[in-house]
This record gives structure tokens, sequence and C-alpha cells, in this order.
């Protein structure tokens, strides 16, 4: 392993600043190969730190070319330089601090401070990147107003951006030109950003609730200027939204997005000039599918919605991430259910969370919404903190309702407005607007691990009364090996013989009050008694999803396909889907396990066959009832892994009910052909969905299944239709899928975005040679190394996407990836780091994988230069 083990970081330790920045001037001169940054901060002593503390700056590679203080320009032994940081003792309560360094932004492949992308120089700054540019104190907390001048050859570099206003522009000799940009408002380090490049843009203008006319544009390079059309619409939908529900208008004259092709992240937040991954940017029909369509809509508006929740009010330390992740992506979801189909919406937000997250609290990384320490803060851009911190902000909203979160937000903005706070603040202005006790849900911030709701329910049909009895048990974590029970809150209806929803009265009211109650939950047991109920009901649990927990209830396969059939309740007649296939599944294991033949449940059969012939329904909420649980979700739900059995049973369930519905299946499939042009609609959307899911059904068939998926990736006019057949011929021996692929690769070959998804369906084929064609296409043209899409497109494909071949018995899968992540750990540990981390389960798995596991582990372990990045995941996989 590394020769000295990096320290973590606790929160326990945190420590207010010792100085403050008033202001910060910085200037740029930018050249790809070699940029000078010269910084002017105006320091102030912090009350509340240290007294005659030195000053200490952080940063990381930067060659000091002059220090100064106040005007006198200083001696190297009046100040200390080390790999970390610039230290400076003695300074008095005020002091003006000078320094100019130089910069290799062409040689920065980490992608994080100042970096070049394909001719552009942009930057990443969260959550450390700033120290890479120029001296500072690099931390949250510490809020300046920025005041940036930029200067470049105008040839190379004709748009200069930066955050907030433009103030001055002009001409400088030898070609050069500049501009100034000042940001009004104090922000943090990590929201600095710079462009420049040659870039074109689309305009538009949005006029806020009070009348201000604000400027909007989104760059790219010139070529797909004509694909950010939908992007525009959802940034100007989500500024009128943020105002609508929550009261939060704009702050400045002018709003860029500017979209890199070189990105390790999805988006960046930076104050008025956001720099997005180029993936969620651009689309047009032809290029992008619905899914990308939904994404850059909701990206789009989760990075506008940081202007208030991240940006006017941040974050005090790293541990806080959540306060300002957690609460966006809650606001992004709302967003997205009002701009859509608010039930498909939240389907799609549960079953991620559920196959991701809770794998997550399951596994050696498990860590709460606010995790107590971290050796590299990057590895905590996780699951956990971003979406099951939403969930946590969700059963806040639930339990106060619309009009109390909003008036507790409004609170939390009238408060905090130009600071950096805690989740204790934000959770106090909650509960102060609404004048109830909410510390009990600190412990959702505190303690990891899913919850473990087990319900027992009786009736009593002489007594007309129904009892439900809910336990509930967290298991340990690593570190956290005692739990405390959580509150809960647990929204539930009742549903009769007949299929209608019952009235709710529980034993201590007078009368019920509605047919949807939500139960709180604070005890590990907790019974509750219904009266007036002189036929037992069928309970309809957990709707909506309201609280991030895994549920167990004794309900029988005839009252599960009951809730199917008649639960008003998107999420929960789903669930109640999944539950049975659940079910199924696991008996065609068993039976797999025991060498039995397997067999197709009659039962659900049926019910499959009602859910298809729905036409009533949304098509987009029949799709999802008709989908199979994934391979990473039923290897979630068990306690000892097989793969390729996994893999076996749910291939057969997928054949034999495409067998068993093969005429439904095609005549559904007919119906919903496609009757004009592309439009991105709900209903369009819910259409195509419907329809591409009973395609992969039909692929199952040897005899139908390649023809009628290479017949609609020829006769497709729209990406998802294109990509739906393609990723279905890509698993198939066939003739047509060469075919397919071929004539994908020429019309697309010069479109990295669109190329991304000629490798994945590759990387994600069951094919036996899928792990030999992956290692053929890294030494492909068109394979780019170091640009974490491609990437990710197809190591990360393989990885994620295929654990049949991943998971290979001989283990080639392991080393392989083990490979992948030691070479990219030299250049972009973070991209390294969450490709290991499909590793870090191997206690889960049966034993033979379990040791080809940790000896790939352990290879990475004994790397000679293993990243901090790395260091951690390994480190806690093996501990």
């Amino acid at each position: 392993m590394r020769d000295a083990t990096p320290r973590a970081v606790e929160l326990k330790n945190y420590r207010p600043p010792d100085f403050l920045v008033d202001s910060v001037r910085l200037e740029f001169d930018l050249e790809p190969a070699s940029t000078r940054v010269s910084a002017r901060l105006q320091l102030r002593r912090n009350p509340a730190g240290r007294r005659d503390a030195p000053l200490v700056l952080d940063g990381q590679g930067l060659k000091l070319r002059r220090v100064s203080r106040d005007g006198y320009v200083m001696r190297p032994s009046e100040y200390e330089v080390t790999a970390e940081a610039l230290t400076i003792p003695g300074l008095p309560e005020q002091v003006c601090i000078e320094t100019e360094v130089q910069i290799d932004p062409s040689a920065n492949s980490a992608l994080e401070g100042l970096y070049t992308s394909r001719g552009m120089l942009c930057t990443q700054c969260e959550a450390e990147g700033f120290r890479r540019i120029t001296y500072f104190p690099d931390r949250p907390d510490v809020l300046a107003r920025f005041t940036t001048t930029l200067r470049a050859e105008r040839a190379a570099y004709p748009l200069l951006l930066s955050n907030g206003n433009r103030v001055a522009e002009g001409e400088l000799a030898d070609g050069r030109h500049y501009a100034t940009f000042e940001d009004p408002f104090p922000k943090p380090s990590y929201l600095f950003a710079l462009v420049a490049g040659q870039l074109q843009a689309l305009h538009d203008t949005f006029v806020t609730a009070s009348g201000r006319t604000v400027q909007l544009y989104i760059h790219t390079e010139p070529a797909y200027v004509a694909q950010c059309g939908h992007a525009m619409a959802a940034l100007k939908k989500a500024m009128a939204w943020d105002e609508r529900v929550y009261g939060r208008e704009y702050d400045l004259d002018v709003y860029h997005v500017v979209a890199v092709d070189d990105f390790n992240m999805g988006a960046m937040e930076n104050k008025g000039l956001n720099i997005f991954n180029a993936k969620y940017v651009m689309a047009d029909p032809a290029r992008a599918t619905d899914d990308d369509y939904e994404f850059i809509e909701s990206i789009i508006a989760h990075e506008y919605f940081h202007n208030w929740t991240g940006n006017r009010i941040t974050c005090r330390d790293w541990f806080q991430l959540s306060l300002k992740e957690g609460l966006t992506v809650f606001r992004d979801q709302q967003f997205s259910a009002d701009m859509g189909s608010a039930a498909v919406k939240r389907i799609a937000e549960v079953r991620g969370l559920r196959t991701v997250q809770f794998a997550e609290d399951g596994g050696p990384l498990a860590h709460p919404v606010r995790p107590a320490a971290y050796v590299e803060i990057n590895n905590f851009y996780t699951s956990t903190v971003y979406q099951k911190g939403a969930e946590v902000v969700r059963m806040l909203h639930t339990v106060l309702g619309a009009d109390g979160f909003r008036r507790g937000t409004d609170l939390y903005f009238e408060r905090h407005d130009g600071q950096a706070v805690t989740v204790e603040d934000f959770v106090a202005a909650l509960a102060d607007a609404n004048g109830v006790d909410l510390a009990p849900f600190m412990a959702w911030y505190q303690q990891a691990g899913t919850p473990q709701l087990t319900v027992a329910h009786r009736h009593d049909a002489d007594a007309a009364r129904w009892y439900l009895t809910v336990h509930q048990r967290t298991a340990p974590t690593p570190g956290q090996p005692e739990k405390q029970p959580l509150p809960i809150p647990l929204a539930l209806g009742l549903l009769g013989a007949d299929g209608r929803e019952l009235p709710l009265r529980l034993a201590d009211e007078p009368a019920a009050v509605g047919t949807q109650r939500v139960l709180d939950l604070r005890s590990a047991e907790q019974t509750f008694v219904f009266e007036d109920l002189p036929q037992a009901p069928v309970p309809s649990l957990l709707r909506g999803f309201c609280a991030p927990v895994r549920l167990q209830v004794d309900l029988s396969d005839t009252e599960l396909a009951h809730l199917l059939a008649y639960d008003t309740d998107a999420f929960a007649r789903y669930d109640a889907g999944q539950q049975l296939y659940m079910r199924v599944i696991h008996r065609l294991l068993a039976a797999h396990a025991a060498g039995e033949d397997l067999t197709l449940d009659a039962g659900l059969r049926d019910a499959v066959g009602r859910c298809l012939d729905d036409t009533a329904a949304d098509p987009a909420l029949v799709a999802e009832l008709l989908t199979l649980p994934s391979e990473a979700f039923i290897a979630g739900e068990l306690d000892v892994v097989d793969p390729a059995a996994i893999h076996t049973v749910r291939r057969f369930l997928r054949s034999a009910l495409a067998q068993a519905l093969r005429e439904p299946l095609r005549a559904r499939y007919r119906a919903l052909a496609p009757d004009g042009a592309y439009r991105f609609e709900a209903g369009e959307v819910g259409r195509r969905r419907l329809r591409n899911l009973c395609l992969g059904y039909l692929a199952e068939l040897d005899d139908i299944g390649p023809s009628l998926c290479l017949e609609q990736f020829e006769a497709a006019d729209n990406m998802t239709d294109t990509a739906a057949a393609l990723a279905l011929l890509a698993q198939l021996d066939v003739p047509a899928r060469e075919r397919a692929l071929d004539a994908f690769y020429q019309r697309w070959q010069g479109e990295a975005l669109v190329l991304d998804r000629w490798f994945s369906v590759q990387a994600g084929s069951r094919r036996a040679q899928a792990l030999d064609d992956v290692k053929a296409l890294l030494q492909h043209p068109a394979y780019a190394p170091r640009n974490p899409n491609r990437v990710r497109a197809l190591v990360g494909a393989f990885v994620h996407g295929n654990p049949l071949r991943f998971h290979a018995p001989d283990g080639s899968g392991y080393a392989f990836v083990a490979d992948q992540v030691q070479a990219i750990d030299g250049f972009n540990p973070m991209l390294a780091a969450r490709l290991a981390q499909a590793l870090t389960r191997w206690r889960r798995y049966e034993p033979g994988r379990q040791a080809l596991m940790r000896e790939a582990l352990e290879r990475l372990a004994a790397s000679p230069k293993l990243s901090k990045d790395l260091y951690e995941v390994v480190s806690k996989a093996l501990a």
C-alpha cells in the first residue's frame, strides 16, 4: 500500500477558519501549458478563530513566483511552502496578501482545477480543486466577493467567462484581449469558475417575477448549438418553477451554461456559470433518447436550483454536503414530477435508490447521510449523500405538509442567506417555522444503514378491528454496531375485496378521516388498531415510498396480485408487482440450486397478462409494472450472491413470460407503433417506453426476436427506438447484430456522445466473448482512455452493467477491472475510485468469487503509488 497512510478528516475536529477573506481579485494570463495566476486577498482575522495563528493557504501543484504582504515583497525565509500549503506567520488583524503562481492546465489529467478540454480552458473546483489554481483558504466556510480578470489570445480563446457580471472588456497588444467579471455575492472558492475557448451560444432571455430581464446563454462547440434548445427550455421552466413553488428569483443579470467534453461529474453549479458534462446539455431526436431528454431537464434544473440551495446558502464544511445536495435533489425531483408523470418519476427514483444506495448501505463503504470522517471528500459524492439525503428531506416534507415545508424553507432562506451553515440549521428552520420538534430526524443524518420494517397484521372479525404491528431494525454498519430506532412516516391505505379504498379510523379517533394515513413510527415496535372493518382488508403500505426503508410484510401472493390489480397508489401497485416477481425468483433460484426444472408460475403469468391488457392505464406505468427486477437488485436481496444463477433464473423468467404472452405482446407492440414524428411529450414517452419493453420480451423468442429488433433498428426515426433495438441485438449471436453495430458506427463515428452508446451496448452484452470484445474496444481508434465519458461508456458499462461477465467464475472480469483501475488512478483518481467500488462488496458473494474479488483488491492495495481516493475505497473494503 502507500508509504504513508493518509489521515482522515473528522467532523468532530471542525474548527472555524483563523482568517476570513472579504474580497479577492484574480488575474489570469491564460496559456494552455503555462498560465499565470495573480491573486490579491483582503483578509482579516476571524474573531471565532485562534489568536496569533499563522495564515495557511491551501495549494497543490503550484509554482510560486511571488508573495507580498501589504505591498511588501516577502523573502522565502518569511513564509513556508509545502506540497499542500503556503504558511505565513505573524500577520496583523487585517492584511492584504498577494501571490503569483504558474500552472500547467494541459498536464492536468485529474480534471480538477484549471484544465484543457478539446482546446478549451475550463475549471472544476468542487470540492477542493481551487487549490490547484492559486493559494487560498480552500474551504466552504470562507466566503468572499470575487473580481476576476481573464487575459488570453483572442484567436485561440475568443470567449472569456467567469462568475458574475461582465464589467469590462477590451483589446490588448499582440492579438490578446481581456474581460473582467464581478460577482456581487460572497461565495466559497469551490464555486469559482472560468471558461475560455472557441464556443458559440444559444441565447434567450427570462423575465423574473419582479420584472428583471436575465440574459441566458448555453455555450457549446459551434457544431452543437442547434442541439441546445431542449436544455434552454428546461432552464426557463426551472426558473419559473422555482419562483412559483419556492419563491426564489434569480439574482444576477446573466446566466451561463457551458458544455464540456472532459468532465468527471454530471454538472457543476458555479455561481452564474454552470459547467456541464456535454452529455447533459445537447439533445435532438436523432441523437438523444427519451431518458437523455429527461436527464437533461432534471440536471439543468438541479444546477439552477443550487443558486439558492448551495450557492446563496452553502455548507459550513464538507460533512454537510447533503445540506445542499440532498435538498437540491429533492427539489429537482419535485420539478421533474411536475413536468411529467409523477408516478413514473417516483418509481424510477426508488428503483435507483434500492439498487445503488441500499447496496451502499449494506457494504463496507456504508456511511451516514452526514459522514463523520473521510480521507478523500471526492469519495463522498455518493448515492447516500444525494439520493438518501433527498429521501430524508422528503420525509420532512411529508411530516410538515407542502405549506409547512414552504414556511420552513422561507425561514431558512431568510435566516441564512449569505452564510455557510449546517444540517442542524436547516432542520431548525423547518421546526421553528412550524412550531414542531424535528430533532429526532437528525438521527437519519447521523446513522448509516437501511432500516428493515417487518410488518404483521391480523383481523378480529367479531370486533371489526384490524391490528397492524410494525417492528423496525437497522443492521450494524462499519463503525456503528448499535442502532437506534428512527422516526419513520409510514403512509398506508386499506383495500377491500372489491378493490375499493376503505375509510381509516384509528381506535382513539371519533370518526374516519380519509382513506390514506401517515403513521408516525418512533419506537422499535408499535401496534396500530383500526376500527369499523368487518372484513379483513388488504394493506397498501409504504405508499409513495414515504421512507427509505426495506419492507417485509406477511401478504400472500393472492393479496399482492390484488394490490397489483387495484391499488390506487402507483408506487404501491408497482411495489406489489416487484414483490411478486421476487417471490417467484426466490423459488426459481431454489429450484435451480436443487437441479430441478424451472417452471413459470401461473399466477404471475396471469398478473402480468392483466397488466399488459390494461389499455386504460398510463403506458409508462404499465411498462414499469412489466419490468422485472434487475440482476443488480436481485443480488442486493440475497444473503449469498451467485451472479450466474441470478442471470439464468431471470432470463428463464423473461423468456417464459415472452413465450406465454407472445401474442398479447406482439399485439401491444404493433398497437403502439408511432403515428408521426418524434415528440418529447409524456404520452409519447410512455408509448415508446411500453413498446420497447414489449420488444425486449419478444427479443427472447429466437424465431421472431432478431428480425423484429432489426426491423425497428432500420425503420426508427429517433434515437430512443434505435438505441432500444441496438441494445437488444447486441445481446444476440445473430448476423443482425453485426449489421446493426456496423451501421450505427458508420453513421455516428464522428459524434462522441452518440458513439458512447455504441461502446456501452457491447460492454453490456451477455455473450460469452463480452470481455474479449471490451478488451478489443480498448484498442479501437475511437476509444479515448482519458475521457471520463468514454471510460464510463466502456469500462464502466462492463463493471456496472454486465454482472454476468464481470463476475465470471474464473475471475477474469475482476482482474481486468483491477488493471484498468490501476492505470486510471495514475491520471484520474476520482474516476478510478468509483470504478473500484464494484469490487468492495466481495463478502456478499459465494466463496469462489469472494476469494477472486479480494485478490483483485489486494493487488490494488499493493500498488506502490495509490491515490487518496483509491486508498480509501480499497482499505475500507479490505478492513
